[in-house]
Order: structure tokens, then C-alpha cells, then sequence
């Protein structure tokens, strides 16, 4: 089931508060970037965010989820209602998440 750009357009209003963030569409989902670097998507209309160790601390009772078939489990968040807890999140990620890879030419 693909995501929906409704819900894709809320989590970026929730995510507002925060500069620098984007996204790319891909196979139906939404990859989601914060200051260049990937830290979570939206898969079938969840949220999911890398875990990093800031985020598994942050979210010690969360369930981790697959994003689709044969890839890494990520944790979900559950209180993308709370802008401010998302914000506080996505922010204390950012250190530990990787450094975007360079482009071959």
C-alpha cells in the first residue's frame, strides 16, 4: 500500500517548526531529510525514523517496523500529533545520522 500525500503533507506541517526539511518521493513512499540527511519516511502512511541510538532513547517503548519487504527495521512514531515532541526528536537525531553519500560522476 502506498502513502497517501495527505498524510506526507500533514507530517511536514507537523514538522514545520524544523528548517531545512525535505523530501523525495520513491516507489509510492516518501523519503525524509533534515538538513540533507535521511532520517526517517513515510511507508504506508507511518511514520518511521532510523534507530539511531538518540532516537531508540528517546522512544525506549516504540515498536520497530519494517518500512517494506527485505529492509532494515526502523522505529515508528507514534505521537506525530505532538509538533513539538516530532521537532525535539528530529533535532536530536541529526548528529547521529549519516552525512549524505557523495554522487559518482
Amino acid at each position: 500500500m502506498a502513502s497517501t500525500k495527505e498524510y506526507l503533507d500533514f507530517v511536514l506541517e507537523q514538522l514545520s517548526g524544523l528548517d531545512e526539511i525535505s523530501n523525495r518521493a520513491m516507489m509510492g513512499e516518501y523519503i525524509l531529510y533534515y538538513r540533507g540527511r535521511v532520517f526517517g519516511g513515510i511507508y504506508d502512511d507511518r511514520l518511521l525514523v532510523k534507530p539511531v541510538p538518540t532516537a531508540v532513547k528517546l522512544m525506549p517503548d516504540a515498536s520497530m517496523e519494517l518500512p517494506y519487504e527485505g529492509a532494515k527495521e526502523m522505529i515508528l512514531v507514534n505521537d506525530v500529533d505532538n509538533r513539538e515532541y516530532l521537532r525535539e526528536l528530529v533535532e536530536a537525531m541529526y548528529e547521529e545520522l549519516p552525512a549524505p553519500k557523495k554522487k559518482k560522476k
